[in-house]
């Protein structure tokens, strides 16, 4: 098969041209909202694109995450939506870019990082060999280093396995991504301890760092899904993915639900029924104060809603209610990653701020226009993948 094969047509690279400036004019106006709200107010503003800085990186690290699975793991599903994975991950250099907001206000955002806190607190003073200002930008720039090489690999044979073909390429993917997703693994727990947990730096879970995978894989799960079954309405895929392969990621999908759901119930219960002063009130904040009404409305809309909808067959196998499923758990991703960002700041009460949409809203809108330039790039599937061919007929009645 040649690299021509599932080319994106000039009709659909126009129309993904028209959205991706579409993308870009949001995002451009995002920020600029973002620039006044540091002007109003740098404390909110910072919280607030920390809420949408950690969900579309973690979306892109979730789609990377899922790349290196798909090469250890092989399976229909995977091959059909590796080219969304690949350009997913191909956003990581600006997202590298779009944190230089968070290592400048640090000292803002972070309790650790203001000065002469180690004075008066003494659980602060204790963890300040790890705690600190430059050891905290150094992990940063040693995270994305490796994202960025994970990144730059995995694409790069890809697009050489286009272009030779044979098992070698394969073979050399698969055998990074084994150390490769290990390596992965840890950063990820030390990024969320540093981005996210250490907002509040008396409380610590040992599951935290297990739970914010999850959410990244199902976030991206969910994006790649939605953008399958868009790309699946016209040529070339209109012709390739079928029913049964939506069927397969919607299987996926309501794994990475559940999955969600079991280790956040295990987070509080163990939490709960340990009742310990350095970890309960971390609990008791986002249970208080109008924050229970996020939780609930987490433990609803995250998980019994999707859960029910994803256990029909039917609707698995039906393009627009599985996109529609998929874009409503990408936006409770929003959701939960505000509940675990915003109450360590507005503990008494539940607040919201414009900000908390611009900041979203802007980065996202940057994200998706760089997302779809990547997608643009290469052929809609991996035209000399070994594997193609028999995942493409998976998906043909018998």
């Amino acid at each position: 098969m040649t690299p021509n094969a599932y080319t994106i047509p000039d009709a659909l690279r126009g129309k993904m041209q028209r959205y991706q400036g579409m993308a870009l004019v949001v995002g451009v106006i995002g920020l600029l909202l973002c620039a006044l709200g540091f002007v109003m107010s740098p404390e909110q503003l910072l919280r607030s694109y920390l809420v949408g800085y950690f969900f579309w990186t973690g979306l892109a690290l979730g789609c990377l995450a899922l790349l290196m699975m798909q090469y250890l793991s092989g399976g229909a599903w995977g091959l059909v939506i590796r080219r969304t994975l690949e350009s997913a991950t191909r956003t990581l250099p600006l997202m590298a870019l779009l944190f230089l907001p968070l290592a400048f206000g640090v000292r803002t955002l972070y309790l650790w990082a203001h000065p002469g806190i180690t004075a008066t607190d003494a659980v602060i003073r204790d963890k300040s060999f790890y705690l600190n200002v430059p050891f905290f930008l150094v992990r940063a720039v040693l995270y994305f280093i490796i994202w960025l090489t994970l990144t730059q690999f995995l694409n790069k044979w890809s697009l050489d396995e286009d272009r030779e073909g044979g098992q070698l390429w394969a073979k050399k993917l698969e055998t990074l991504s084994a150390p490769g997703l290990l390596i992965f693994v840890l950063t990820i727990t030390f990024a969320s301890v540093d981005w996210i947990m250490s907002l509040d730096p008396h409380w610590f879970s040992t599951i935290f760092g297990l739970l914010i995978l999850v959410g990244q894989g199902l976030s991206a799960f969910s994006f790649v899904i939605a953008v399958t079954i868009l790309l699946a309405m016209v040529p070339p895929l209109s012709g390739v993915i079928s029913k049964k392969h939506l069927h397969d990621l919607g299987k996926l999908l309501l794994a990475f639900v559940m999955l969600w759901a079991y280790l956040s119930f295990s987070q509080l219960i163990l939490i709960w029924s340990g009742n310990l002063p350095e970890e309960i009130p971390w609990y008791i904040n986002r249970l208080n104060g109008g924050w229970q009404w996020i939780g609930l409305a987490l433990l609803l809309f995250h998980f019994i809603f999707p859960f029910l909808m994803l256990l029909s067959q039917s609707l698995k196998k039906n393009p627009k209610a599985l996109a529609s499923v998929a874009v409503w758990v990408i936006f409770l991703r929003i959701v939960d990653v505000f509940w675990l960002v915003q109450p360590n700041f507005d503990k008494a009460a539940f607040r919201m701020s414009w900000m908390d949409f611009a900041a979203p809203l802007g980065i996202g809108g940057l994200w998706l226009a760089f997302f779809l330039y990547q997608l643009r790039q290469r052929p809609l599937l991996p035209v000399n993948a070994p594997d193609l061919e028999k995942a493409l007929a998976h998906g043909r009645p018998h």
